[in-house]
């Protein structure tokens, strides 16, 4: 906690405020501390948890340091206020009444009311007492809630209304191996209302025709481990990751893991159709062992977070504790139904361990190869989904390395179209240090798709995993790197981006497939991915949600013409010669 004059002069340091860190090392520090309006108490947000604590005047030159890991050994009084979470704490205009929000809840509560200490430089706790207060504390805990308001801000979801119909192609339906070599897709509104070979449905009058002659209609690929990287704090009205993705066929997108719950706030844009994107699905920030879970009741209200006011439907649970801890964890997300991914932190064994307790997914591959039977039947009879990230890999160079030293990167048209230059720029005009250059023989995408492959085999689940490295292009980078096993065809591959990932993430029922009832988002390719697949990359058109747009433009097509909103780098005169992204 800091002052200083208007001027920037007179600067002091107050107070430090500091959590515990179950793991060992250095405490965390207070992201937040706000000094009230009156008196000498000031709010702190650690992790996400706040509390209030006394500020003690006239100590020494050092600001002296506040532990609230352990409120009973506290240096100076202080009170925890929440056991969920908090977000944007301010204080009330007395200075005796402290807010903040969490997803669409607010939340005032009065230190008074909950008859927490007062102005505690002159409160003094004799030891003899310690006990009595220790009863209080423990009654005020149990009788007093903070009040609690839901905010409630309704829009329309996006809903297209009209019925086109798409002739003609070749369709990858995903349902099983069915491929029609010439057939038709009915799309009424926003979902397929009916499939089959050229001739065999019924097209209902007055339906828009196009003609698909000629190429590849799939299922819209499912990216189950993207991280979008949205603007945070201040929110952009169209955030470019988010085109891109979808112009390179994204339809579908699970980010597993945020820093900031911004996210919740860009899936509502795409969902009520104020922005493009993919159908955004994330697990929020995740589940650290910051929050020091010590409970099963504790974990429960940790996960609340989110199945209450995040309203998620899932969790990442990332190195939150020992084996009892994430079991906690798992336990309180069965009973909040809640959806738990995890991450291993590169050690197989714990890896394991998350299998055999039932998480339902792993993010990035299991360290070491090669993989053997024993470690394919537990992952594939655990139905723990496995997304490994090929191009962020783990236990060999990063594979997203193989693409920037062999292919032209810089001079991609559609990479510029979707990505400001200094992103791209930044990523491939040199390569340093460990992103640096390797040999092709040091790689080894093709033993972790050796692994997936058997997994999937076995009856397991897997996903591909773009990472957010490159939005869109990256994408088909790691299903390419997916689909390397010898031993895996092109149409498996293809099944991994689209109906396993979609049930990985547990949507198969609307998504993955082109299958009446479901929702209508396709690729329409230029190339056969079945015999190349670097063909996913011929995106000519993307479906999602029943809207068609151009692939190299975003250009609306149905139901409606609409032109893009573009982004200011595209009228720059920056953009370099076309080329293709697999050249």
């Amino acid at each position: 906690l800091i002052s200083m004059r208007w001027d920037g002069t007179d600067r002091r340091s107050h107070v430090q405020v500091r959590g515990q860190n179950p793991g060992g090392g250095e405490s965390p520090a207070a992201s937040v501390i706000k000094m009230a309006p009156e008196g000498d108490q000031a709010i702190a947000l650690v992790g996400n948890q706040l509390y209030v604590v006394t500020v003690p005047y006239g100590v020494g030159a050092d600001a002296p340091t506040i532990s609230v890991g352990n409120l009973s050994t506290a240096s100076f009084p202080a009170k925890q206020l929440t056991d969920i979470g908090a977000q944007f704490p301010t204080w009330g205009a007395r200075g005796r009444e402290v807010h903040w929000a969490l997803g669409n809840a607010h939340f005032v509560y009065d230190l008074d009311a909950a008859q927490a200490f007062a102005d505690s430089v002159r409160a003094q706790r004799a030891e003899e007492e310690e006990d009595d207060e220790d009863d209080e504390d423990d009654e005020d805990e149990v009788g007093y809630r903070p009040a609690e308001s839901r905010i409630t801000v309704e829009f329309d979801r996006d809903s297209p209304e009209g019925v086109v119909v798409l002739v003609g192609a070749r369709i990858i339906t995903m349902n099983g191996d069915e491929v029609l070599e010439s057939g038709d897709i009915i799309i009424r509104n926003n979902r397929i209302a009916a499939v089959g070979a050229s001739g065999s449905v019924s097209i209902p009058g007055g339906a828009t025709r196009m003609d698909m002659s000629g190429r590849t209609i799939m299922p819209g690929f499912v990216d189950t481990h993207a991280h979008l990287r949205g603007s945070f704090n201040i929110h952009r009205a169209q955030p470019w990751s988010y085109a891109a993705n979808l112009a390179y066929g994204v339809t579908t997108a699970r980010d597993p893991q945020t820093g900031s719950s911004d996210v919740l706030s860009y899936e509502d844009f795409v969902r009520a159709g104020r922005m493009v994107g993919p159908r955004i699905y994330s697990t929020g920030q995740g589940v650290f062992s910051g929050e020091g879970i010590s409970s099963l009741d504790e974990a429960r209200d940790v996960l609340r977070r989110y199945s209450d006011y995040f309203d998620t439907k899932t969790i990442k649970m990332y190195g939150a504790g020992n084996r009892e801890v994430r079991q906690w964890i798992i336990q309180a997300a069965r009973e909040l139904e809640l959806m738990p991914t995890t991450e291993g932190s590169l050690d197989l064994r714990l890896n394991l361990t998350m299998a055999q307790d039932g998480y339902s997914g792993t993010e990035h591959n299991l360290p070491g190869v090669p993989l053997f039977k024993d470690v394919v039947e537990l992952v594939a009879q655990s139905n723990m989904a496995t997304t490994p990230t090929i191009v962020v890999t783990y236990g060999g160079p990063w594979a997203e390395n193989l693409f920037y030293t062999t292919t032209d990167v810089l001079r991609d048209e559609k990479l510029a179209t979707f990505t400001p230059w200094e992103e791209i720029y930044q990523k491939a005009a040199r390569r340093a240090g460990s992103a640096g250059w390797f040999d092709e023989s040091q790689y080894i995408h093709q033993e972790i798709s050796d692994f997936l492959d058997d997994v999937v085999e076995a009856g397991g689940r897997a996903g591909v995993g773009s990472h957010g490295q490159l939005q869109g292009l990256g994408y088909h980078w790691e299903l390419w790197l997916t689909g390397a096993s010898d031993h895996m065809t092109n149409h498996e591959t293809l099944k991994i981006a689209t109906i396993i990932g979609a049930d990985a993430l547990g949507l198969d029922q609307d998504l993955g497939s082109l299958e009446p009832g479901k929702l209508a988002d396709l690729v329409v390719l230029d190339s056969n991915p079945l015999d190349d697949l670097y063909n996913t990359n011929t995106v000519r058109w993307v479906m999602k949600n029943g809207r068609l747009y151009e692939g190299d433009t975003l250009k609306q097509a149905w139901p409606r013409e609409q032109e893009p909103q573009g982004f200011y780098w595209q009228d720059a005169g920056i953009i370099p010669a076309r080329t293709t992204g697999n050249e």
